[in-house]
């Protein structure tokens, strides 16, 4: 069993890091450009919630 470890190791860590590319692939792919662009544009639309002319 502790020939096999490092190689278990070794693939967890080639997996992990398919998926953490795979996973930045599809984030910044142009098919989601316009979900990014409506959720940067998310904390501007929420109305403030203090008013300097509410007293």
């Amino acid at each position: 069993m502790q020939d096999i470890t490092p190689y278990l190791s070794a693939a967890s860590t080639v997996i992990g890091l398919i998926f953490f590319i795979g996973i930045v692939w599809w984030a910044w792919s142009s098919k989601r450009r316009a979900a990014n662009q409506e959720s940067a544009e998310l904390p501007f639309d929420i109305p403030d919630e203090f008013s300097k002319d509410e007293s």
